[in-house]
């Protein structure tokens, strides 16, 4: 299975970027793991309603152009449905089943994801009705990435 990560903005701090070569590394027994990390646009200070849509379409488009069309795209999303551990392994390998070897997950900036990637997306998933740091989120998803091929395999790890 390919899986592709889409993220807006770069890891800056070490620890972000070691928990993430750390999942990468462990991921790399079950899948091949690719993670796209595109330009945040900036907001103004104080932005106004029409000055963050502008800055999600920009990184929408930005985000679309990254997807291929056969890919079966997860968009990370606060108003996403919920799911346990044991539910994301289920739905990644009846995906892998029913023929979809291109998973993407999209994680958005700061601001969010825009209409048209809410809209190509497959499926919106969330992790809590409450906000993290984007950086936080690409560690927490590839560890649960990681926890479902575990589950999947039968392997410990899991409990």
């Amino acid at each position: 299975m390919n899986i592709t990560v889409i993220c807006i903005g770069k890891l800056k701090e070490r620890y972000w970027t070691e928990a993430v070569q750390e999942y990468s590394k462990r991921l790399s027994k079950y899948c091949t793991l690719t993670i796209s990390e595109l330009k945040e646009e900036k907001a103004p200070d104080n932005a106004s309603a029409a000055e963050e849509t502008a800055v999600k379409e920009a990184e929408g488009r930005a985000i679309l152009k990254q997807i291929k069309k056969e890919a079966y795209v997860i968009a990370l999303e606060v108003q996403g449905k919920e799911l346990t551990s044991e539910s994301l392994s289920e739905r990644i390998a009846s995906l892998g089943l029913s023929g979809k070897s291109d998973l993407v997950f999209v994680i958005g900036g700061s601001l969010g994801l825009s209409g048209e990637v809410l809209a190509r997306a497959d499926f919106r998933l969330s992790f809590s009705r409450m906000t993290f740091p984007h950086q936080m989120m690409r560690v927490i998803l590839l560890e649960q990435i990681y926890r479902s091929f575990k589950i999947i395999r039968n392997e410990v790890y899991h409990k």
